[in-house]
């Protein structure tokens, strides 16, 4: 059984990475074609490749290429009247014998739009005639009977991104762009959450003058939850951070009389800070890399205004 499933994946990951051989003459013709567009990129699929064509489209329209799935057979009945001037076709046919395609690409050309072609077989006769055909052909199905279509599809999707990609890129696609065409979900998030949004603040942020006991800073970080706290000084700036990591090593060394002393004398000084406007993707990457679980938040002043957990940050679905 175990492996069946590893030879799936093998063939599978062999035939992605065959697909790099494709990017030529007329992958870059259709990335052009693509980025000149005036109107939409419209791709049409049946079965397995319509399938994957739908998810292409979508990714398509995510990176600022604007892009609708219609389905042939429907566009048979009424739904070419969709498909508007400027628009560029992308039939999408493995075998080159779907013959809802074969009835469409000649009405396409009286109307005069431009098509594309996704296939795995190159010459087909259906393609007689069509400038860019862009070959997706793999080797073998992952299919013991080299029929059900599997790295076939497998191997389209990963084009389909790679052509995507291109074109957004040669469109000059900005992180910002990508955010506001992803205003929800866990990619908004990370566009455009901020330290600000999440961080604890109020009574919920821990802050202790550096002449409190240690003992006196416990309660105050018990009683908030979060196992750390901002040490300020008489002007309330911050002047160090101590965590419940820091209580543990000292109790280790120096036993409970450690809990009299103030709190200066443990706190780690001068600790890593960040502004609340930080991207809280950002700020995520700074704790992994400094193997911290939180860091407080200053204002300009160097004032904590706040405390960023990692544990928030999870719970927002946001890591590095």
């Amino acid at each position: 059984m175990d492996k069946i499933a590893k030879e799936t994946i093998e063939i599978e990951a062999q035939a992605v990475k065959n697909q790099i051989k494709h990017i030529d003459k007329n992958f870059n013709m259709a990335a052009k074609a693509l980025k000149n567009c005036k109107g939409r990129l419209v791709i049409m699929g049946l079965g397995k490749s319509g399938l994957v064509g739908k998810k292409i489209s979508a990714t398509m329209s995510s990176l600022g290429i604007p892009s609708v799935f219609i389905h042939p057979s429907e566009s048979l009945h009424g739904d070419l009247g969709m498909i508007m001037k400027g628009d560029i076709v992308m039939a999408i046919s493995y075998s080159g014998e779907t013959e809802e395609i074969k009835k469409i690409l000649p009405i396409l050309s009286k109307m005069k739009i431009k098509v594309i072609v996704m296939t795995g077989k190159v010459k087909a006769p259906v393609w007689d005639g069509i400038e860019c055909v862009i070959d997706s052909g793999v080797e073998k199905e992952a299919c013991p009977y080299n029929l059900a279509p599997t790295a076939s599809t497998t191997a389209l999707m990963a084009l389909g991104d790679a052509l995507a990609l291109t074109v957004s890129h040669m469109k000059g696609f900005k992180k910002n762009d990508l955010a506001v065409l992803h205003p929800l979900g866990s990619i908004g998030k990370k566009l455009t959450m901020r330290v600000k949004d999440i961080m604890r603040k109020g009574s919920h942020n821990p802050i202790v003058k550096e002449d409190d006991t240690i003992k006196d800073s416990l309660f105050v970080m018990t009683k908030t939850g979060l196992g750390a706290t901002s040490v300020v000084n008489k002007k309330g700036k911050i002047v160090g951070f101590f965590t419940d990591g820091d209580l543990r090593r000292h109790l280790q060394n120096c036993g409970e009389s450690i809990l009299k002393e103030h709190i200066k004398t443990v706190m780690t000084k001068s600790p890593r800070t960040i502004g609340p406007d930080m991207l809280a993707v950002d700020a995520a990457v700074i704790l992994k890399q400094y193997r911290i679980d939180n860091i407080p938040v200053v204002d300009k002043k160097n004032v904590p205004i706040g405390c960023l957990d990692e544990g928030d940050l999870l719970a927002e679905g946001i890591s590095e």
